[in-house]
C-alpha cells in the first residue's frame, strides 16, 4: 500500500504533535536536567498543543479517511479532539509551577504528555481494530511512566506499578476481544465489521469478543468494576499527574467507545447496550457511595470521576442519536469542571508541602474567598445544580435514556446524583462554616488563576452559549452515525 501526502492531510494535527514530540526528545536530551529545561520543554509542549488545536479548527470537518481507511477525520473527531487538547493544555499549563515546588520538575513529564496526547488523538479517529489498539497503547504507555514520576515516593511507585499491571491486563482483554471479532468478521475495518454483523445471527464467540473489547476500554474510562486502579493512582501520583488523568484520557476513551459501538457494532445496539447499562449502573453506585467515605480530596475526585463516567455511559447505553448527543454535552462540561477543580487542588499546600486532605480546606472562604467561590461553583456543577454546565450534561444523558425506554437507568442516575450531592456539599460546608488554625499557603501561580477563571466563566455561562454547543454537538453526532 502506497501513501501519498494528500492521504496524510486529515491526520495533520497528529503529525504536528508527533513532530513536536520528536523535537522535545532532542531538547530534553541536550539542554540539561535543570528546572529551566523542564520549563522550556513545557512551553514548547503548550505551543505544540495550540498549533494542533488551530489545525483542527482550520481544517474542514468533512468525512475523510487516511492510511487506507484506518484513520477517520470528521466533525465528531474534531469536536472531541478540541476537548482533549483543551484538557491537556490546562493540565500541562497548571503543572509547571507545582512540579517545580515538589522537586520533580523533569522535562520528561511534558514530553510523555505529548506522546500520550498523540495516542488520545488517534483513539478519537480510530476506524480499524489495528489503529484502535495502536492508539490505546500509545496513549497508555507514557502514562504508566508519568504515574510513577515521583521516584522517591513509595505511593507514587505503587500507583505506577498498579496502573501498569491492570492496564496491561485491560490491553490483553482488548486485544483478545479484537481477535475474536476479527475471526468472525474476516476484517479489521469498522465498516467491514458493521457490514458483517448486520442482519446476521451472531455466534457466541463474537459476543464474547465484543464484551472483551468494551470492558478493555472501560478500564480506560474507570468504569466499575474495572475502576480498581483509579483511587490509588489518583492519590499516589503527583497532583499535576492526577489532573491530567482526570481530564483528557477520559474524553479520548469515551470517544473511542462511541466510535467502536456506533461504528463497528452500530447495527447490534441491543447486544452492546446491555453491557454498557451494567457498566453505567455499577459506576454510578461505586462512585457515589465510595466518594462519601473519603478523607483525601484526590481519592474523592477519583470516585467522583467514576460516577461521572457512569452518567456519561447512561447516554451511551441509549443507543440513539440523542444518547451520543447527550454524552458529548456531558463530556464538554466535564472537561471544564475537572480543569477548574484541579486548578484549586494544585493550590492546596501548607508550608510548601502538598496538602490534599479535605479537612485542609477549612476556612478557605476567609483566607482565599475567590478560590473558595471557584470550588463552590465546581462542586455545584458536578452535583448537577442548574443553571450550571453540569446540569445540562446530566439532563441530556438522562433524557436520552428515558426516550430510549431505559427509565430505571435514568432513575438510578438521578438517585445517585442526589447521593453525590452530599460529598460535594461537605466540601462547601468545610470551606464556609469551619475555621482552620493553619491556613493554606497564599502563593498562587498565574496559570491556576487563568484556568480557574476560564472554567468558572464557561460553567456559569454555559446556558448562554448552549445553542452553539448544541449545534456543534449535533453536527458531530450526525457525522459519527452517518456512515453506518
Amino acid at each position: 500500500m502506497v501513501f501519498e501526502l494528500a492521504d496524510m492531510l486529515p491526520a495533520l494535527p497528529e503529525i504536528i504533535l508527533a513532530s513536536f514530540a520528536l523535537m522535545l526528545v532532542l531538547v530534553a536530551a541536550y539542554s540539561g536536567d535543570g528546572a529551566a529545561n523542564a520549563r522550556r520543554v513545557a512551553h514548547l509542549t503548550l505551543l505544540g498543543i495550540v498549533l494542533a488545536a488551530f489545525t483542527v479548527l482550520s481544517v474542514s470537518p468533512a468525512q475523510e479517511t487516511a492510511f487506507g481507511g484506518m484513520f477517520r477525520a470528521d466533525a465528531f473527531a474534531h469536536y472531541m479532539k478540541i476537548l482533549v487538547l483543551m484538557g491537556s493544555f490546562a493540565a500541562v499549563f497548571m503543572s509547571i509551577t507545582p512540579l517545580e515546588r515538589d522537586d520533580i520538575n523533569k522535562p520528561e513529564f511534558s514530553l510523555l504528555v505529548m506522546l500520550s496526547l498523540v495516542g488520545m488523538m488517534l483513539m478519537i479517529s480510530a476506524n480499524d481494530l489495528m489503529s484502535l489498539y495502536m492508539a490505546v497503547e500509545l496513549q497508555s504507555l507514557p502514562l504508566y511512566v508519568v504515574a510513577a514520576m515521583r521516584t522517591n515516593s513509595l505511593r507514587s511507585s505503587e500507583a505506577g506499578l498498579k496502573y501498569f499491571l491492570l492496564g496491561a491486563l485491560s490491553s490483553g482483554m482488548l486485544l483478545y476481544g479484537a481477535s475474536l471479532v476479527y475471526g468472525f468478521a474476516g476484517t479489521t475495518s469498522f465498516a467491514g465489521i458493521a457490514a458483517a454483523v448486520a442482519d446476521t445471527e451472531l455466534p457466541v464467540a463474537f459476543i464474547i469478543g465484543m464484551v472483551f473489547m468494551i470492558t478493555g476500554i472501560a478500564f480506560k474510562v474507570s468504569a466499575a468494576p474495572f475502576h480498581m486502579w483509579t483511587p490509588d493512582v489518583y492519590e499516589g501520583s503527583p497532583s499535576p499527574v492526577t489532573a491530567l488523568f482526570a481530564i483528557a484520557p477520559k474524553v479520548a476513551a469515551i470517544a473511542l467507545m462511541l466510535r467502536l459501538t456506533y461504528g463497528a457494532f452500530g447495527s447490534i445496539a441491543v447486544e452492546w447496550s446491555q453491557v454498557i447499562m451494567a457498566l453505567s449502573v455499577a459506576s454510578m453506585l461505586v462512585g457515589a457511595l465510595g466518594a462519601i467515605m473519603q478523607s483525601d480530596i484526590k481519592r474523592m475526585m477519583a470516585y467522583s470521576s467514576i460516577a461521572h463516567m457512569g452518567y456519561a455511559l447512561a447516554g451511551l447505553a441509549a443507543g440513539s442519536h440523542d444518547g451520543v448527543f447527550g454524552v458529548m454535552i456531558y463530556m464538554t462540561s466535564y472537561v471544564f469542571m475537572g480543569a477548574g477543580t484541579f486548578s484549586i487542588i494544585l493550590l492546596m499546600r501548607r508550608d510548601g508541602q502538598s496538602a490534599t486532605r479535605i479537612s485542609d480546606l477549612r476556612g478557605l472562604s476567609k483566607t482565599q474567598p475567590l478560590f473558595a467561590l471557584g470550588l463552590l461553583v465546581m462542586m455545584f456543577s458536578m452535583a448537577g445544580i442548574p443553571p450550571l454546565a453540569g446540569f445540562f450534561g446530566k439532563w441530556y444523558v438522562f433524557l436520552a435514556a428515558v426516550n430510549a425506554g431505559l427509565v430505571p437507568l435514568a432513575v438510578i442516575g438521578v438517585v445517585m446524583s442526589v447521593i453525590g450531592t452530599f460529598y460535594y456539599l461537605r466540601i462547601i460546608k468545610i470551606m464556609y462554616f469551619e475555621d482552620s488554625e493553619a491556613p493554606l499557603d497564599q502563593d498562587v501561580p498565574l496559570a491556576n488563576k487563568l484556568v480557574l477563571g476560564v472554567s468558572m466563566a464557561v460553567i456559569m455561562l454555559f446556558f448562554a452559549g448552549l445553542n452553539s454547543i448544541i449545534e456543534a454537538a449535533d453536527t458531530a453526532t450526525v457525522a459519527l452515525m452517518a456512515p453506518f
